[in-house]
């Protein structure tokens, strides 16, 4: 992640039900669904005016962290962050052994 994003919260807005962050009042976020025991990314996002800053990365990366921490399984349907996992495999430890497509990453 770049070093100017590190410090900009990762907010998890239930109501939209998106993970996001902020930049100079644009967004870069995913769109999420939950049970119990898994987080399913559906769609990454990022406003036009953050195009080709970086910041798409940087809320996968945060969002990662973040499901990492909370002890539940990722479900990476969003292509997007199916192909971050692929280019940082470190992150395939978080991702439920049952996803489809697990053995690809």
């Amino acid at each position: 992640m770049k070093t100017e994003f590190e410090a900009i919260p990762l907010v998890k807005n239930e109501s939209r039900k998106r993970f996001e962050i902020e930049i100079d009042g644009h967004f870069a976020f995913i769109n999420y669904g939950e049970n119990d025991d898994q987080i399913a990314l559906v769609h990454t996002e990022a406003e036009p005016e953050l195009a080709g800053t970086g910041a798409a990365a940087a809320v996968v990366e945060k969002t990662l962290q973040f499901i990492k921490e909370s002890g539940k399984k990722l479900l990476p349907f969003c292509p997007y962050v199916f192909a971050f996992i692929k280019k940082h495999p470190e992150w395939k430890t978080i991702v439920d052994e049952k996803f489809g497509s697990y053995n690809k990453l």
